[in-house]
This record gives C-alpha cells, sequence and structure tokens, in this order.
C-alpha cells in the first residue's frame, strides 16, 4: 500500500534534512540565535535532535514494510517534525545564510508536508468503511 510513494517521500526527506541539518549543526552561528543557547551547545543539540528524528523514521519505515500499519504512522508522524520545524528558524528571525542553506528550510518544510499527505491518505486508506461494511453491521 503506497510503499513506493512513501519511499520516495522519505529518501526527498533525508537527503534535505541531513543537508540542512548538518549546515545547521556546523554554522549553528550563522542562525538566529535562542537566549542563553552558546553555538556549541545548539549544534550539538541539532545533530542530536537529527539523529533521533531519523531514527523514528527509520522505525517508521520498518513498521510500513513490515505491515504494522498503525505503529508506522506513528513513527513517521514524529519523523515529519525534523522537517515541519525547520520552519521555526523564523520564529527568531529571518537568516541571514546564502540562498542555498535559505532554500532548504523550505525543501524540508515540503518533505515533512509531503509526509503529513501520505499519512492522512494512508490512514483514511486503513479505517476506510466500505459499503458491506455498513451493511454488515446494521441489525
Amino acid at each position: 500500500m503506497g510503499l513506493t510513494t512513501l519511499r520516495v517521500i522519505l529518501g526527498f526527506s533525508l537527503l534535505s534534512t541531513a543537508v540542512h541539518y548538518t549546515h545547521n549543526a556546523v554554522r549553528y552561528a550563522d542562525y538566529p540565535q535562542l537566549p542563553g543557547i552558546t553555538p556549541l551547545v545548539g549544534g550539538i543539540t541539532v545533530a542530536v535532535a537529527w539523529v533521533l528524528l531519523t531514527a523514528f523514521g527509520w522505525f517508521g519505515y520498518r513498521a510500513y514494510t513490515q505491515g504494522r500499519y498503525h505503529r508506522a504512522l506513528a513513527f513517521l508522524l514524529v519523523y515529519s517534525l525534523a522537517g515541519m520545524i525547520t520552519l521555526g528558524h523564523f520564529l527568531t528571525g529571518v537568516p541571514q545564510i546564502p540562498a542555498f542553506w535559505f532554500a532548504t528550510i523550505f525543501t524540508d518544510a515540503a518533505a515533512g508536508l509531503a509526509l503529513w499527505v501520505f499519512l492522512t491518505w494512508a490512514w483514511a486508506t486503513l479505517n476506510r468503511v466500505t459499503t458491506r461494511d455498513q451493511v454488515s453491521t446494521q441489525h
């Protein structure tokens, strides 16, 4: 059920977030700062967050390929945050970074949004009630 689509979305997300989060971790000081967080601590936090979120993506993918769809959707929903939270850069100001790195904020968000669309479709497909199902529950 939609495995090829999921693979494409996850591949795009993995590539985009790996590039963006690596830049964030290495060049943390180039982004608007959160008060009280040093660039070293911020960079480490970004790197750890990417690893943890990507692990959720891996667990979600594995569960999906094993047919454990509800579990997979929960893991993949958490993983989608890897893309969506990059929009948080704009909460503290507009990053003054080269255009390529700026664009990765939006490719991450697009990947997260694509995953949300997929998850919505998968959830609706898993929970579809057919006319036959409706008839069989009537007394």
